[in-house]
């Protein structure tokens, strides 16, 4: 690829990763029911409201999910692969291997998400323990649900809590396991005659 080709790949992968990135903490605040007075949430909101807000009042909620949120992140995630596709001169991807690869990519970033809220929260933990930062308020309530199950395995010893390594270990033996399989096979799908399409 010639560096146009490469700065536009850069520059797509950054702007449309950093709002999926945001749509996806709203979902994930929405299902952990996080506090929406935190000036964080409060933000994500206000950034990702011009996407969703309108969206919303067609496509109803499903068992607590937002789907107006699942929808424009699928078609967001579709149209960078779709973007990146052209930039890197391949034809036009197979659709129905696009939707497959973007949905895999969406739940990984998902599992992302809570791998390093996790990590960033025991760090704190370690830094700073006790102190109340609206971040770490957040980071609590968004871990808290994939916590709770790995403290019942791994209850505190001597005051010491390694449910954070237990949830991270689980997480990540769960992306390897499962999700990186489920994406090598969607991204064949998504363009058969390409080895690798996408880095």
């Amino acid at each position: 690829m010639n560096p146009f080709s490469n700065a536009g790949v850069f520059l797509v992968s950054t702007l449309f990763g950093l709002y999926i990135l945001a749509i996806m903490l709203r979902l994930i605040l929405q299902i952990v029911r996080a506090d929406f007075y935190n000036p964080v949430s409060r933000f994500i909101v206000k950034i990702t409201n011009p996407a969703l807000k309108h969206l919303r009042r067609f496509i109803p909620g499903l068992a607590g999910i937002d789907m107006a949120s699942v929808t424009v992140m699928m078609a967001l995630q579709m149209l960078q692969f779709y973007i990146i596709t052209l930039l890197r001169n391949f034809p036009a991807p197979d659709i129905l291997g696009l939707f497959l690869y973007s949905f895999i990519e969406l739940i990984t970033l998902g599992f992302y998400v809570f791998l390093i809220s996790i990590f960033i929260l025991a760090l704190l933990s370690w830094i700073n323990p006790g102190q109340y930062n609206p971040i770490n308020t957040l980071l609590h309530q968004i871990t808290e649900p994939v916590l709770r199950p790995a403290r019942r395995m791994l209850p505190p010893m001597s005051g010491m809590d390694l449910s954070p390594m237990v949830a991270m270990v689980g997480l990540w033996l769960i992306k390897l396991l499962l999700l990186d399989p489920l994406g090598h096979w969607a991204k064949g799908m998504m363009y058969p005659a390409a080895r690798v399409l996408m880095n």
